[in-house]
Order: C-alpha cells, then sequence, then structure tokens
C-alpha cells in the first residue's frame, strides 16, 4: 500500500482514462496485476457485506442502522493509520479536502441510500443490475469528456460483462415489475458509483494516500447518514440479539465489525488502491466480481448452491472483464 513518494521515486505524469495521472513504482504490467489482485480482494470483501448485512437485519436492525455502524465504525479503525500517514502533512488533507468530501457525499454516503431506497421498489437483482450500470456511464464519461471512444473488446466485454451480471443475479426469476421510482434511485446509484470509481483513480502528486481518503470518506458518510437518521429521513433500528451467522447463534458485534472492518474499511482500501492502478474503466468491471463472491460466499457459508445460469453468468463476467483488460493500453 503506497504511504507517499520520496524524491526519487516521484511519479511522472501519463494519461490513463483521459486523465492526467501518475506513474509510481511497480506501474506497467506488474503494477496492473497488483492492481487487479487488489480489485478481487476489494470485491470479495465487498461480497461479504450481504452475509453481515442479512444477518443484523434478521435480527431487527433496520439497513440504516447497519451502514451507519458499517462506514462509523470503519472511520475509528482507520483512525489510526490515517493519522500515521498524514503525520507531517496535514496541508495535503486541506487541499484535497473537496474530493475527500465528493468521496464521502456520493461514493460512500449517496451510493449506498440510493441503492437501498431501490430495493425497497424492485428486485435486489434488478436493483443491482442498474447499480452497476455505473460501468457503463464510466466507459460514456470517459469517450463524452476525454474522447476516449470505445474500442471493439471494450464494448463486446461489457456487454458480455452486464450479461453475465443479469445471468448471476437470475433476474428470470425475480418476482414483481418495475417501479419508475425504484428505476431512479437505482440510477442514481449507478451514477454514485460511476463516481467513486472516477473519484478513486484520480491520481496527482497531492493525492491522499488510500488509507486517508477511505478514513475521510468514511467520516464524511457517517455524518451526513446520521444527519438523514437523526431527521427520521432514513429509519433507524438497532438490536442487541444475537444474530444467525453460518449457522450459529453469535454477538452481533461478529456482524457489525464484520461489515465495518472486512467489507469496508479493507474493501474500500483495496478498491482506491487498485482503481489508482487500473484506471476508472478497469477497476469498474474487475469490481463487478462483486457479484460472484457474493454468490460465492452464499454457496460455501449458507450452503445456497449456484444454478448452471449463475455459472454460466460467473464465467461472462470473467470473459467481458478479460476483454477489457487486453484492450487496454499496457
Amino acid at each position: 500500500m503506497t504511504t507517499g513518494w520520496s524524491v526519487d521515486d516521484r511519479p511522472t505524469p501519463a494519461v490513463v482514462d483521459g486523465q492526467l495521472r501518475t506513474g509510481r513504482p511497480g506501474s506497467g504490467p506488474a503494477g496492473r496485476g497488483a492492481g487487479v489482485a487488489l480489485g478481487l480482494m476489494s470485491a470479495a470483501a465487498f461480497g461479504t457485506s450481504g452475509t453481515f448485512a442479512t444477518s443484523l437485519i434478521d435480527a431487527g436492525w433496520s439497513p440504516a442502522a447497519g451502514v451507519i455502524a458499517r462506514v462509523a465504525i470503519a472511520a475509528l479503525v482507520l483512525t489510526g493509520p490515517a493519522l500515521v500517514q498524514l503525520r507531517g502533512r496535514w496541508t495535503l488533507l486541506r487541499r484535497q479536502a473537496w474530493r475527500t468530501v465528493a468521496f464521502g457525499l456520493v461514493g460512500v454516503a449517496a451510493c449506498q441510500v440510493c441503492y437501498f431506497n431501490a430495493i425497497q421498489r424492485m428486485p435486489v437483482g434488478i436493483a443491482l443490475l442498474l447499480e452497476y450500470l455505473g460501468v457503463v456511464l464510466i466507459v460514456g464519461w470517459l469517450w463524452v469528456r476525454h474522447g476516449q471512444r470505445p474500442r471493439p473488446l471494450t464494448v463486446v466485454g461489457g456487454l458480455g460483462a452486464l450479461g453475465g451480471l443479469a445471468l448471476m443475479l437470475n433476474l428470470s426469476g425475480a418476482g414483481g415489475g418495475l417501479n419508475f421510482v425504484g428505476v431512479i434511485w437505482g440510477l442514481l446509484a449507478a451514477v454514485s458509483l460511476a463516481v467513486y470509481f472516477v473519484l478513486s483513480a484520480s491520481v496527482t502528486e497531492e493525492s491522499l494516500p488510500p488509507v486517508v481518503m477511505t478514513w475521510g470518506g468514511m467520516i464524511v458518510g457517517a455524518l451526513v447518514l446520521g444527519v438523514l437518521g437523526v431527521a427520521h429521513a432514513l429509519p433507524l433500528r438497532f438490536s442487541a440479539a444475537d444474530v444467525v451467522l453460518f449457522g450459529h447463534q453469535v454477538s452481533w458485534l461478529v456482524s457489525v465489525l464484520g461489515l465495518s472492518v472486512v467489507a469496508a474499511a479493507f474493501a474500500y482500501v483495496a478498491g482506491i488502491g487498485a482503481a489508482r492502478r487500473l484506471g476508472a474503466k478497469l477497476g469498474s468491471f474487475v469490481g463487478m466480481a462483486e457479484i460472484m463472491f457474493a454468490v460465492l460466499f452464499a454457496w460455501v457459508l449458507l450452503h445456497q448452491m449456484p444454478t448452471a445460469m449463475q455459472f454460466a453468468g460467473g464465467a461472462l463476467i470473467l470473459a467481458g472483464v478479460v476483454l477489457v483488460r487486453l484492450d487496454e493500453p499496457l
């Protein structure tokens, strides 16, 4: 994990994803490999959130209460490492304040609020598919804003990955029709997801280390969600009852710590590190592996056997990511 640069290894400017980004030690094919590994670890960590959150909701927690606990404890956990990395560089935090606030407001708070509002009005599978349209929005943004017209491999890979996502979510078996307000919330979640990847991938000589950016974003997100909860815009219900996790009754603290430390603190830090190495486009495609890991965890831990259609969907997602990777410059 990058904590800063010395005079001798200061980044050199390069244009990636249409933005002025900076090379760093380990860039190139090896750096891309490390980025893919970080992206998969981040996706796997994000994929555990469903298991932890479901156990809390079943025990009486509201979704918003779980989210607030998730981001607030993640901020607390990251405080020590963030302060160590900021030692002597507090002006850097001030200069990057707008980016940190935007990351917390959009990438942390808005993304989750919009998604939860969407799943209240439509099946989870459709809401997730709408949210992951953010990957398409990133490709479109790079085309419109930076003139990076998507090449055939990216187009085919994107269509294949989205098709695989639809198969993994088993949309054909999802009951209920589309709700106009739910669709709007789902599309807003897609915009938030796209902003998250674009902000995460942006690198300059004054960029905050991933730990610090995650820490600041979590603080902003916790404050915003807390205000919404106090204003009764989000229903808050907490419970100290035991939860059922992995077939056993355990303390609610186990699920809360898993949701905040694994599925938030680690997941966001690794995700930012991956996006900075891969760029917003490829990083967002690798992030789609979150759905694959969620299904895998449900299989291994909850004995929910994936269907043949879900296996085929996973293969399509992997093929789509490979095609987009092959379309990236070396």
